[in-house]
């Protein structure tokens, strides 16, 4: 603690179901920092409506489980990761269980819904706002240890490596972050023996993201300028069913609303009105896998010309609706929709980052002293599609396993040397937060008209060229410009959006979420595209 200011014995960047999940069990022996960049319940994880799937019905078995999350990853899974995080779901389920998680409940036994992909009922729920409830849990917990300390408002930079050192010692090792503090406009080193990335997507390098807010891609961007691999960043999966609404643009209608009997169809005033549409694209129809679906719904919005489609389940007794979609229901009446009467508009969003930061079973990455574990990491368990209600599960499995291996191998890692402080010489103040803006606003645009559901190699290339133009407006306004989380944000997301479109140009065949108009086979080996620092 004598050389540096803000020293612990592991950091974890994020404060979502991986973050935490990682703290408490790392908490039993160490002393923890969580570092979160706004609000400590901001990120995806209090978003999630649908549920975390488990395999806890009589019928159900692993390997079917393995079987449904292999063929949404159209191959590109590792079936040992697949089994790996499977096989522990049920645990998941019985920790969030003794940490106050009220599942909806059939008597004693839990209620378990289906989703889309998935061949039997397993999904545990809290009504139709999950991701709430887990994040409750888990922050009362953590709140509640005495070896984790919470600091919200803080935006991390850049991870501090050897090069930080103030004597260089020629170690690759990870000591932690540089963060801003947002009270202060100060940046300070949080140091570490080990540092824990679970810092979530990069959705928002879309125009159109069901991801709240600070999904930049953080975590990914440092961890590749730090010297990470990353891989199948291509693999961004686009959520069949966001609310259409010119002021509501990122409120999602779960998956479990065609789960329990929701029908697709064409609005009135065009061909086919009031008919569905999925039985002919698909025979599990509106069950099957999101790119199916959001594809499906694509291709009939440019088809027909429309703004969106309707998601329609009126037939259904408004008991049973507002008994299992309480959340979705009130929101919808607000804004002047009951779904208990009429169908709701939808469109497909971007949804969830299936690629990301390498890691292995225990959430190592490239880099000593580096964990990482949930959205912003490629484990081998989506493959080229996530499978609905895979993703928080997902977190629990690599934020315990990440923490077991810090554990297990805790007298393997040095103390932090002394760190280099921030360089606060090259500040400079300016008045062009509109450059910001501006260049956000184009990224997002471009992401979403060049690289979106359906691709092509000439999309890609002006996507890449554009990216390239803005690469050194950036990197110059990031030089000589006071650092914001505005800026920090936009750097970030250009660095996503670059990996997303060279991983994209590089698969040459269209597989799971990736479907390229150059290449519409699929080829005979499913392989992993692999990007190196």
């Amino acid at each position: 603690m004598a050389n540096n200011e803000h020293e612990y014995d592991v950091l974890v960047i994020g404060s979502g179901a991986a973050g935490l999940t990682a703290a408490l069990s790392l908490a039993t022996k160490c002393r923890v920092l969580v570092l979160a960049k706004g609000q400590l319940n901001s990120g995806s994880t209090a978003w999630a409506q649908g549920g975390i799937a488990a395999v806890l019905d009589a019928g159900d078995t692993f390997e079917d489980h393995v079987a449904d999350t292999m063929d949404a990853g159209a191959g590109l899974n590792r079936r040992e990761t697949v089994e790996f995080v499977i096989e522990r779901a049920p645990h998941a389920i019985d920790r969030l269980c003794e940490l106050g998680v009220p599942f909806n409940r059939d008597g004693q036994d839990l209620h378990l819904t289906r989703e889309g992909g998935h061949s039997h009922r397993r999904i545990v729920h809290v009504n139709d706002a999950t991701g709430w409830a887990v994040q409750a849990a888990l922050l009362k917990a953590a709140e509640e240890n005495p070896n984790i300390t919470l600091l919200p408002d803080r935006t991390c930079i850049d991870l501090i490596t050897g090069k930080n050192e103030k004597r260089y010692s020629g170690s690759g090792h990870v000591w932690g972050a540089y963060a801003l503090d947002a009270a202060t406009g100060r940046v300070e080193a949080y140091v570490a023996r080990t540092t824990v990335l679970a810092s979530g997507g990069a959705g928002r390098c879309y125009l159109f993201s069901t991801a709240p807010r600070g999904a930049t891609g953080d975590g990914i961007a440092m961890a590749w300028r730090a010297g990470c691999r990353v891989s199948n960043m291509e693999m961004m999966q686009f959520h069949p069913t966001c609310l259409y609404n010119l002021e509501v643009k990122n409120f999602l209608i779960t998956e479990a609303v065609r789960g329990e009997g929701g029908h697709l169809k064409i609005p009135p005033g065009y061909p086919g009105a009031g008919e569905r549409f999925m039985p002919a694209f698909d025979k599990r129809a509106e069950l099957a896998p999101r790119d199916i679906v959001a594809r499906a719904i694509d291709h009939e919005i440019k088809r027909l010309g429309l703004d969106y489609v309707h998601l329609d389940i009126s037939h259904k007794s408004p008991e049973f609706v507002r008994e299992h979609f309480p959340t979705i229901h009130e929101k919808l009446l607000g804004l002047g929709i009951d779904m208990t009467r009429e169908p709701i508009p939808v469109v497909p969003a971007q949804h969830y980052t299936c690629g990301g930061i390498l890691i292995d079973l225990n959430g190592k990455t490239d880099l000593p002293g580096l964990y990482a574990a949930g959205e912003c990491t490629e484990s081998g368990l989506h493959g080229a599609n996530r499978l609905a209600s895979n993703s928080l599960l997902e977190c629990f499995v690599f934020g315990e396993a990440a923490a077991r291996d810090i554990l297990e191998k805790w007298d393997e890692f040095d103390a932090p040397p002394p760190i280099r402080p921030w360089d606060e010489s090259r500040v400079t103040d300016s008045d062009e937060e509109v450059v910001i803006k501006q260049n956000w606003t184009e990224i997002r645009r471009f992401m979403w008209n060049y690289v979106g559901i359906v691709r092509t190699t000439k999309r890609l290339e002006r996507a890449a060229h554009r990216i390239k133009m803005l690469d050194d407006e950036v990197a110059d306004f990031y030089g000589h410009f006071r650092v914001t989380t505005d800026l920090i944000e936009l750097r970030n997301l250009l660095q996503c959006a670059d990996l997303i479109v060279q991983s994209a140009l590089k698969r040459r065949e269209s597989r799971g979420l990736h479907y390229t108009l150059n290449y519409p086979g699929l080829l005979d080996e499913a392989r992993d595209t692999v990007l190196v620092p």
